[in-house]
């Protein structure tokens, strides 16, 4: 997917609140298992690095879990004042 397209998919998710603004107090990374990205909808393969955290403002406490390149564009998207 080109940056631009996962850009604006990042910015809606962040939006609607699938994807959390605040940083996480802690994120990990290491070999995928087969996980979904929560920012690409996309497996993340086997042989890729998912980066993995907590978000505390999100109720479920549920982990997310990403792309090392989705990582990198959320983090940068979640900084940018919302318009």
């Amino acid at each position: 997917m080109k940056t631009a397209a996962l850009r604006i998919i990042i910015r809606q998710k962040l939006q609607d609140g699938r994807l959390p603004y605040d940083g996480m107090p802690r994120f990990w990374g290491g070999l995928a298992d087969g996980e979904m990205c929560d920012a690409c909808d996309a497996l993340i393969g086997k042989e890729q690095l998912v980066m993995e955290g907590i978000a505390s403002t999100f109720s479920n406490k549920k982990a997310i879990q990403l792309h090392v390149r989705c990582f990198h564009i959320w983090d940068h998207e979640r900084r940018v004042p919302m318009a």
